[in-house]
């Protein structure tokens, strides 16, 4: 993917996808791509095809509760890789040492509960984004 920023939506629930991606295409228009996850191991694949990472993917918006690799553990590997990459975390369920990990080692930005609210999720990626 050349010359658009993009934005990666993980979430193993496929209609959660198609919600988050709808969304954020109806919020941000063609200023951004979209690209959706349905692993933790797919996003790593992702990454690790992208020529510049750090430069391109401007925004991840992950799941906590996956199987596999549960999202405070994916953001950490992401951080660790690719820190300049802003992080958003969705969750019903994580507890808060899940939560707390996230924040602190995956320097999760922001972590918004499920069911979330589109206009909370729009505003946390602008003041992001600083757009």
């Amino acid at each position: 993917m050349k010359g658009k920023n993009l934005f990666i939506c993980v979430d193993d629930e496929e209609s959660v996808l198609i919600s988050l991606k709808e969304q954020l295409r109806n919020s941000f228009g063609d200023s951004f791509a979209y690209e959706t996850a349905e692993s933790a191991d797919e996003v790593l694949e992702i990454l690790e095809e992208t020529e510049n990472p750090d430069e391109t993917i401007v925004m991840i918006v992950s799941d906590w509760l996956m199987p596999g690799m549960k999202g405070d553990e994916l953001m950490i590997k992401i951080n660790d890789k690719y820190p300049k990459i802003k992080k958003i975390m969705l969750t019903g369920q994580a507890n808060p040492e899940s939560l707390e990990c996230a924040k602190s080692e995956g320097k999760v930005d922001i972590i918004i509960t499920k069911p979330w609210n589109k206009e909370n999720l729009v505003e946390a990626i602008k003041s992001l984004l600083k757009i």
